[in-house]
């Protein structure tokens, strides 16, 4: 395949123009394949879709007919929210945008030819793609875990039938039993994802048993929000969680499914549900495209494009594109940005200096919020982060509510701007 170095490394400037040409009239239109119907692929298609008035078509491809989103699926956990309340379907994208909806999984990508081929044997053309596959697990990451361990001891980080199947475990528990969960290393999907988590168990279980424990075994020194969790559960939970760090073995960890075990450094617990969430990578179908480092794949900050063929852009968990965390907030915004860079490539639409922006909202309980989020640019070497905030220590009540009620609210908003 060839590409236009000089073109290409012009894109990867903060304020270059997209690689590609105009559609010319009375050409068929240019075609766009999307692979992944998260915040990232679900964003992107409708943006395209929508803000190219029908000029390009547009073809969403994602195995399921319901998409289940990870954000906010704690708060299921916790009993806060039931299940259909994170449920997704793609009806508006097709009938309000004409988006192509297509339930396959993708299995290859010809780079030279420009198809996606489907599992079902279908072949997809495309002028770009654009690949928002969210994330997979790293083989062995975990000693005794894989992926067919996953129904004794549940990762539920992707989200529908795992977060039913760990609800139920933590519901089922004895009185007095211990959960355990096995933290994950960074850079890894929604990084205060696994403390939310904790606290949306411990809330479940203060109120349905509230003599368990929970245990966290974590590799990590330091982890997101962590002194406003820690004062959560001191407030909320003390003397429920106990948290075991690399110190006291938190990175020298084996699991025993069949045994419902955990050993820390030689030492067998015992517990009655474990949640394990391993190390992560990009989506398969990013390696399968010849796009991944062998962990994640590397982009042009400023499009999203991937840096080994311009015609193919990574968003989203898979995305190494610098500051911004594997988030779904940072996805939809990602998804934006690309879009525009899409309609600039192909129909020549005006494209404006990029701009993102990440929040994620953390419930320690009831009524009871925190946050943490930044804006960011592109610079030719990154997505660089440019300003910051974080929840404070010490709140008031109220402010937290209030923290708590904004993330119910951007829940609908982002939904709305990824279905339609």
């Amino acid at each position: 395949m060839t590409i236009n170095r000089r073109h290409f490394l012009g894109a990867a400037a903060a304020t270059a123009a997209v690689a590609g040409a105009p559609a010319i009239a009375g050409q068929a239109k240019p075609k766009v394949v999307v692979i992944g119907g998260g915040p990232g692929g679900a964003t992107v298609a409708r943006y395209v879709a929508k803000d190219s008035k029908g000029a390009i078509d547009v073809t969403l491809v994602e195995p399921t007919r319901k998409y289940y989103t990870c954000f906010f699926s704690n708060l299921y956990l916790g009993g806060l929210r039931d299940l259909a309340s994170i449920g997704h379907t793609y009806g508006n994208l097709a009938a309000k945008y004409g988006i192509n909806i297509v339930h396959d999984y993708a299995v290859g990508v010809d780079r030279d030819k420009k198809t996606v081929t489907l599992a079902s044997g279908s072949v997809l053309p495309y002028d770009r793609l654009v690949l928002s596959p969210g994330i997979d697990f790293i083989k062995g990451s975990v000693p005794g875990w894989d992926v067919s361990a996953q129904n004794e001891m549940p990762h539920a980080y992707k989200a529908g039938s795992q977060t039913e199947l760990l609800r139920a475990q933590i519901d089922a528990m004895p009185k007095g039993g211990v959960f355990a969960m096995v933290a994950p290393p960074n850079p890894y999907r929604c990084p205060p994802g696994p403390y939310e988590r904790v606290s949306m168990v411990a809330f479940r279980l203060k109120q349905i048993n509230p003599t368990a424990k929970i245990m966290i075994f974590d590799p990590k020194p330091k982890f997101s929000k962590m002194a406003l969790f820690q004062e959560g559960w001191q407030n909320h939970y003390s003397g429920m969680i106990e948290w075991i760090g690399p110190d006291f073995g938190g990175d020298k960890v084996e699991v025993r499914p069949d045994a419902m075990e955990v050993v820390v450094d030689g030492e067998v617990n015992k517990v009655d549900v474990c949640n394990v969430i391993p190390a992560m990578r990009n989506g398969r179908i990013c390696d399968i495209a010849g796009v991944s480092d062998g962990r994640w794949s590397p982009v042009v900050p400023a499009t999203l494009q991937s840096r080994m063929d311009e015609n193919i852009h990574v968003l989203g968990d898979s995305a190494a594109q610098g500051d911004m965390p594997k988030s779904g907030f940072s996805a939809n915004s990602q998804a934006k940005v690309c879009a525009m860079a899409i309609r600039h490539a192909l129909l020549g639409d005006k494209a404006f200096p990029p701009k993102f922006a990440n929040t994620c909202w953390s419930a320690l309980a009831e009524c009871d919020g925190v946050k943490v989020g930044a804006t960011y640019k592109a610079t030719p070497e990154k997505i660089a982060k440019v300003t910051g905030f974080i929840s404070k220590t010490g709140e008031p009540a109220d402010v937290r509510c209030q923290t708590y009620k904004e993330a119910w609210g951007w829940y609908d908003s982002i939904t709305q701007d990824m279905f339609g």
